[in-house]
């Protein structure tokens, strides 16, 4: 898990983030226990009721769920979910501010696909 104390961002949102990073990189596969409130409040030194509200928001998404008396778990299919949820916020910060310029510029999109390909190769 990644932490930025500066960032404008809450540390809540940032900790549901870098679980959710965790999960879609494999660290956490699903089915999998995640580190505890406790231990994540103590290695960063952040109030425990801050940890919760970040796992709390997982919960409500499905992504992780817990089992009282042990532990947050990394529910079936929340992997893949994480995965559709994030290309469609690629697509909402990326791609229609891309296509909404293109636009304004007279760009077609066999130029702009031209474009993507000068700028990486395909996998």
């Amino acid at each position: 898990m990644k932490l930025d104390f500066g960032s404008e961002v809450p540390i809540y949102l940032q900790l549901a983030r870098s679980v959710e990073d965790d999960i879609v990189n494999g660290i956490f596969p699903e089915g999998t226990q995640i580190p505890s409130t406790t231990e994540v409040s103590l290695l960063y030194k952040v109030n425990p009721a801050t940890v919760g509200k970040g796992f709390n928001l997982l919960v409500e998404e499905s992504v992780i769920y817990k089992k009282r008396g042990v532990g947050m778990f990394v529910a079936e299919g929340a992997r893949s979910r994480l995965i559709a949820k994030r290309r469609e916020e690629f697509y909402g910060r990326y791609i229609e501010g891309m296509l909404e310029e293109a636009r304004r510029l007279g760009i077609r999109k066999e130029e702009i696909i031209e474009m993507l390909k000068r700028g990486g190769n395909d996998e």
